[in-house]
């Protein structure tokens, strides 16, 4: 019967620890995406050849899946546990908006969010369409528990009802995380990204714009006609 773990090459035990080679595949793909990291970039980081990696995680796709299954448990998951757990509403996000700051400004790491820097890749031809997919559910993922927890919020009367719709406000502040992400990537220090996050929680407290009124139009002015009629 052949064996049914992947992690060894035929014929020769595995030399190197599974984990620590994720670990160092995980930061390639975080700091290049999918499509701009290499092999030899991947294999030169996890200290490992080719057929190795093939023996151990599968192709380069199978190990891109793994790498953001990793980032999800790592990185992601006491923060959805921290943002459930906080019994009020806009201090819980606010939290989640702040550590998502110190993640994604953090100098021991590539900087960024490794969902949004994937997601620069989607709609690449030569972008595989799990991967793709694997990025968009992590996405809508993320984006769910935040809906979730705001309309927990709404429930107890924690957000203020004029105009708060939960599913809006978390596509808001889903599009605030991108852009603190694409920010960090570029260099901004955690200070910015700090204010960036405390400012999109005066959304939480501002009421709905106002929809524009159209213009009204001046009445038309009556001119005398220029030969009045003569009184008889």
């Amino acid at each position: 019967m052949p064996d049914p773990t992947p992690t060894r090459e035929r014929g020769r035990p595995r030399t190197f620890d599974l984990d620590e080679a994720l670990d160092a595949a995980l930061q390639v793909f975080w700091r290049e995406g999918f499509l701009s990291a290499s092999l030899s970039d991947l294999t030169a980081a996890m200290g490992i050849n080719k057929p190795s990696l093939y023996a151990a995680f599968g192709d380069k796709q199978a190990l891109y899946l793994a790498a953001l299954e990793r980032y999800a448990a790592q990185h992601l998951g006491a923060l959805a546990q921290r943002l459930d757990e906080n019994p009020d509403g806009r201090a819980a996000v606010h939290a989640f908006l702040r550590a998502l700051s110190a993640l994604f400004a953090d100098p021991a790491l590539p900087g960024g969010c490794f969902i949004v820097n994937g997601s620069a890749d989607s709609g690449a031809i030569t972008m595989p369409k799990p991967v793709e997919s694997a990025l968009q559910q992590a996405l809508r993922r993320n984006e769910g528990l935040l809906r979730a927890r705001l309309e927990r919020a709404a429930a107890v009367g924690q957000l203020p009802a004029a105009g708060r719709k939960p599913a809006v406000l978390a596509s808001f502040f889903m599009a605030t995380v991108a852009g603190m992400s694409v920010m960090a990537k570029n260099g901004a220090s955690r200070a910015v990204l700090d204010a960036v996050a405390d400012m999109a929680l005066t959304a939480w407290d501002a009421g709905p714009a106002a929809s524009p009124q159209p213009a009204r139009r001046a009445p038309a002015r009556r001119t005398a006609p220029k030969h009045p009629a003569r009184l008889a």
